[in-house]
Order: structure tokens, then sequence, then C-alpha cells
């Protein structure tokens, strides 16, 4: 997905005014009824561990009587590295984000949607057309429908840490004055120093976006980033890769301040917690999530009746007000309440939503080598 396309998407706020230890994943309970033992089959989701709460699932499950399966995850590699190890069978819907497409394609692990059950007219139509983009494996088909978009910025307990001015930045993640009380998740909290480091002079502008370009040259530009984020380890408190972990970091281990995604500290937020989130100065990383339909998925008509409820305006809008991201839905804002839009407010002021940095399109050779060199500094 291109910088423009994202940001398109996402800058229309009257659009979607306002989402080193890898974590076990969680299955949440199957929602079952007499109505889904009677007759209309089940469902098996494999999704990021906080998309669907417990409310989404009693509408869906009550207006269907179909089973609900889920199985939380809570990265990209646990997707792949599952369906991979299945040959694309054991679920119906996986949830890949946008810009993992070139990581999926040779996989040939998913099959296209039907797009004439699929109500796509209902999305954002920038992110829409993602699947129709990056996610064309084939001419002409879509392997891939947007779900849930968010943000990773700086997420802080507020009755302990203020920013130095209006807005935080990656490098408050790292500042030895919050030695011991701050966290990231591996590589992105290197991305995220790579950002600040371009802004204090120890990256030239722009370095971060061209290690995208090739692996040499990549291997200078995170040589540099692993280098500096090294020599500051010890001030790194936690280490997160799932939506619980950042939440019981900023309750309960002592966390003031961290790199996180929206949802997490927003849905803390909105529960009355004394934590903020707010993109940083650098801008905040962007991402949608989608769903896909692996090649080996056997309840096909139970997934496009999820899809029909997962693009209801009302039922996305009462979703996105639980887990704290941000629906493509259009109107979804609408059924989200006011909590939702002071905190889509707060989280993005001023020239926020118009500096994102959408996360670039992901190689193979790039997501290997990023792994090497997180490894390297989780491991030093």
């Amino acid at each position: 997905m291109t910088n423009n396309l994202l940001k398109g998407s996402i800058s229309r706020r009257k659009m979607l005014k306002g989402s080193a230890l890898a974590a076990t994943a969680l299955a949440a309970p199957a929602v079952i009824s007499s109505k889904a033992l009677a007759s209309s089959g089940e469902i098996n989701i494999l999704m990021w561990s906080d998309y669907l709460p417990e409310t989404f699932l009693k509408t869906f499950q009550d207006g269907t009587g179909i089973t609900v399966n889920y199985t939380g995850i809570g990265s990209n590699e646990e997707i792949i590295n599952k369906l991979k190890a299945t040959k694309g069978r054991g679920f119906d819907i996986v949830s890949p984000t946008n810009n993992r497409s070139l990581q999926w394609k040779p996989l040939e692990i998913l099959q296209p949607f039907d797009m004439s059950k699929v109500a796509i007219d209902k999305v954002n139509p920038a992110m829409a057309k993602i699947g129709t983009t990056d996610w064309a494996f084939t001419e002409g088909e879509a392997y891939w429908v947007p779900h849930i978009w968010g943000t990773e910025g700086i997420a802080w307990r507020t009755d302990k840490f203020k920013p130095d001015g209006p807005l935080p930045s990656y490098g408050d993640v790292w500042k030895d004055e919050n030695a011991g009380k701050t966290m990231g998740r591996g590589h992105s909290m290197l991305l995220g120093a790579g950002l600040y480091m371009e802004t204090i002079g120890e990256l030239e502008p722009g370095s971060v976006w061209k290690a995208y370009e090739s692996p040499e040259a990549m291997q200078p530009i995170w040589t540099k980033i692993v280098d500096w984020a090294t020599a500051r380890k010890k001030n790194i408190k936690l280490i997160w890769n799932d939506a619980d972990t950042q939440k019981n970091g900023l309750l309960n281990e002592g966390v003031i301040v961290g790199q996180s995604w929206d949802g997490p500290p927003l849905a803390l937020k909105t529960s009355g917690e004394p934590v903020m989130y707010a993109a940083p100065v650098e801008g905040a990383m962007a991402w949608v999530d989608g769903m896909a339909l692996p090649a080996g998925a056997e309840n096909v008509d139970q997934v496009y009746e999820f899809l029909k409820y997962a693009y209801n305006p009302e039922y996305a809008g009462e979703a996105i007000d639980h887990h704290g991201y941000n629906s493509p839905v259009l109107g979804a804002d609408k059924f989200a309440g006011e909590a939702y839009a002071k905190n889509f407010a707060d989280a993005y002021p001023g020239e926020a939503l118009a500096n994102l940095n959408p996360w670039p399109a992901e190689p193979q050779w790039y997501a290997d080598a990023r792994t090497e060199f997180t490894n390297k500094f989780l491991s030093a």
C-alpha cells in the first residue's frame, strides 16, 4: 500500500472520526446457543486478541445462530506460521495486516473472496482499494478486505509522566530520565527509535524508509539503530507482544510511558484509568488489519454472514467503542459514542492525521532481516 493511499483514507475525519516475548495465543470461548446447535454451523476465526468484543460476538451469534470459535493472536508472524503449518486449513477467517501482502502471495494458502457477497461499498473506498491492488494475487480478484485500522504511537500514565511538548516522542521510551519505566514491542520500537534518531542527527532524514528499498540499503541503517538502542536497552522495562501485555504494563508493571497500539491505552482511558495515547511528534505508524479467506476454509457461507455483521455500521461502531481502535466502515463512528470521539480527537490533534506514517509493504527479505536485527537487540 502506498503512503498516499493510506493518508488519503484516514485524514478525512468526517469519514473516520474516530486502532521480545511472543505471547501464547489466547483462545476465547466459543459462543454457543440453542439456535447455533440447531442448524447454523460454526466459524473458526484467527484474529488479533482484542478485536471481537463479547457484545459483537453475542449480536452475531444471536442473529445468525453461528458458533464462533475465536483464537486470539498478537502478531502477523503467528498468523502466517499457523496457516503455513496447516497449509491453509483449520480456520475460516484470518486477519493479516495490509503491509504483509508480499509475504502472503507466494505461500498460496489463501483463496479470493466472492466480492458479489461482500458489501464493500459500505467501507472507506481508499481502504477497500487495498484488496484490489496490494492483495489482488490474481487479476481481478481480492484476497483481503479491511476490518480495523489504527496506529502505533505513544501511551503514558497521566499521573506519572508529562510530554516535553504538545506531543510525546518515540524518544521518550529511551530517555535516561524514564529508565526502567518504559515499554515497547521489539521490532516496532526499533523503527520508532530510528525515526527519533533522524530528528536528533543520528540518522539522515528518510533513512528508516530507505531501508525498505533493498538489503544493501537496510544493513547499515538498522545496524546503527540496533547499536543505538542496545546502548539504551537498560532503560526498557517491558517488551510486549499483545494488547493485554500493554494494558498490564501501564496498570501493574510500573510503566509510565511506552510505544503502543492505540486500542489498549484508549480502552483504559475510556474505563477511567489515568492513561493517555497520542500520535508522537515524529508521526504515528498507521496500519489496516483485514480479513482473508484461507484456502482450506470449511465454513465459507458462515464467513459471508460474518462479513455482513462486520460491515454493519451499528455493530462496527459498538465494537470500536469497546476495543478502542477504528473502523473502515462508513458511519461506524456515529454509533461509537462520545468517549470514542473524544479519544480520537485527543489522540490525533492538529496535523497528526496528515503526518501519519503508513507502514510500507514488507517483502520477505525485509521481514527476515528485521527479525535478525530484533533478535540481536533482544538478546543483548
